[in-house]
């Protein structure tokens, strides 16, 4: 008997978005205008570097523009190509849509290795993409903004920002036109911890719900809970050390490029990434046990796996093997189709991607809106809020004293009451209810319906009748 055929990325989010469509009564007409992506762009240009030119083909596929602007990142990896792009364009609308952003589906990507090139070099590369997607308006702070991906950070946004300001000198608002810069360049603090911060909260909300954990075999809360990470990259370290060090999660095993370490007593999440920046890798690191295969750890006993880095590392090959009750996908396709399949006979709980990961694009969102408005959240009320507070807290010294000091307030009470919400706070708040809401409306779909037996079919029938709904509300 033939060995089952791997369905790619693309097919997966196809494949995926079928089985809950199917669930519907949308309009065949309409199913596939939600289904269809609208454009990719595919550019070719080229750039005189060390003496002689280098040709490099770049993407922005639209997948949806049910809202304006669209969103989705930049990738920069040699493996980008159009169906990538395109599917990844397709989850961003579902992501958006999940978590109530008002943004349409997009993404990019840049066929390059960023290892290859200077700092320098990378400035021209990004820089002449930009040019080429702001020229026909794929990028513009009211039609599409991108943000970092993979391989892309805070430096390129910065360069993609000034770009744009250069060709259009007249926009007051060419800082919206991406977001995900630095902070002292038109960013938001908060944004460069905001997806790892995102599966922090998707976690802590799960294990809210007792009924849910208990779905996965599980009980209690998150501490104490083992956790094996793939992928010590921006989205999880930090989710990573986040939930190591503010929910009590061991983390007994961190999977990298050049291998895998395994340490039952839990690894120092810090201590790894430092090790990893100064060596390129986890080869070496003095604690734990290391092999080179690291996708072997995938397969460890442990309580919630987070594949954190490429697509399709969880497929038809390695499914059965996978012990983890809980798998939160904080990369964007860790799991095939096929193996999806799989793992729901099995009973294992998949936390899906388009609700674990939507940290990313909900800052986004923030920051966007920040940059329109040219004000930095918490400016305005700050003060005044801390001024009611110790007004509050002055009467209720006040009245302590009329009746002899007969109680005090809590150690450091005061000075946390006082403390009125920064930037930092309201990005954070915000982020957790939006995490808090996207769960509640993919669970009440989860729960209540016979026919849905999974987060993620409930996550894609939550969005797609959002997004068709703005679509008949546009009249088709």
């Amino acid at each position: 008997m033939a060995a089952k055929r791997e369905p790619t990325f693309r097919e997966s989010v196809d494949l995926m978005f079928n089985r809950a469509v199917a669930l519907t009564d949308l309009a065949p007409g309409l199913e596939e205008k939600v289904r269809v992506c609208n454009a990719t762009y595919t550019v070719r240009f080229g750039v005189r570097l060390r003496g002689q030119i280098h040709t490099f083909t770049g993407y922005r596929s639209v997948h949806s523009e049910h809202m304006e602007p669209v969103k989705g990142g930049i990738r920069y990896a040699m493996g980008v190509n159009q169906d990538e792009v395109e599917a990844l364009a397709a989850l961003m609308t579902y992501k958006c849509a999940l978590a109530e952003v008002p943004f349409g589906g997009s993404k990019g990507g840049l066929r390059i290795d960023p290892r290859e090139w200077e700092e320098h070099e990378l400035e021209m590369i990004t820089r002449r993409f930009a040019y080429e997607l702001i020229k026909r308006d794929l990028i513009h702070p009211a039609q599409n903004v991108p943000a970092p991906d993979m391989g892309t950070g805070e430096r390129e946004m910065a360069w993609i920002a000034d770009q744009y300001k250069r060709m259009a000198t007249t926009d007051i608002n060419y800082r919206a036109c991406v977001t995900g810069k630095p902070v002292n360049g038109g960013g938001i603090q908060g944004r460069t911890e905001a997806t790892g911060r995102g599966v922090q909260y998707a976690l802590r909300e799960f294990f809210r719900h007792p009924e849910d954990v208990a779905e996965a075999g599980l009980s209690g809360t998150l501490d104490g809970k083992r956790v094996v990470v793939q992928g010590l990259g921006n989205v999880g370290y930090h989710a990573a050390k986040f939930l190591s060090e503010e929910d009590g999660c061991k983390v007994v095993a961190i999977i990298e490029r050049d291998g895998g370490l395994l340490d039952e007593d839990g690894l120092d999440v810090e201590e790894v990434r430092n090790w990893i920046a100064r060596h390129g890798g986890v080869d070496g690191y003095p604690q734990g046990r290391y092999v080179r295969d690291g996708t072997k750890y995938l397969e460890h006993d442990c309580d919630i796996l987070i594949p954190a880095a490429l697509e399709g590392v969880i497929n038809l090959e390695n499914a059965e093997r996978i012990k983890a009750p809980l798998i939160i996908e904080a990369a964007n396709g860790p799991v095939t189709a096929g193996a999806d399949d799989i793992l729901r006979h099995k009973g294992t709980v998949i936390i899906p991607d388009m609700y674990a990961n939507a940290g990313g694009v909900t800052v986004s969102y923030f920051e966007w809106v920040k940059n329109l408005s040219h004000i930095r959240f918490g400016r305005i009320g700050r003060r005044q809020e801390e001024a009611r507070h110790d007004l509050i807290v002055r009467e209720l010294e006040r009245l302590n004293r009329g009746i002899g000091d007969v109680w005090e307030m809590s150690p450091d009470f005061k000075q946390k009451y006082l403390r009125g919400a920064g930037e930092l706070e309201l990005v954070r708040s915000g982020l957790d209810d939006t995490m808090r809401s996207a769960y509640q409306a993919m669970r009440e779909v989860w729960r209540g319906r016979e026919d849905v037996t999974d987060l993620r079919t409930a996550a894609y029938l939550v969005a797609i009748a959002r997004v068709a709904e703005s679509y008949r509300a546009m009249g088709l």
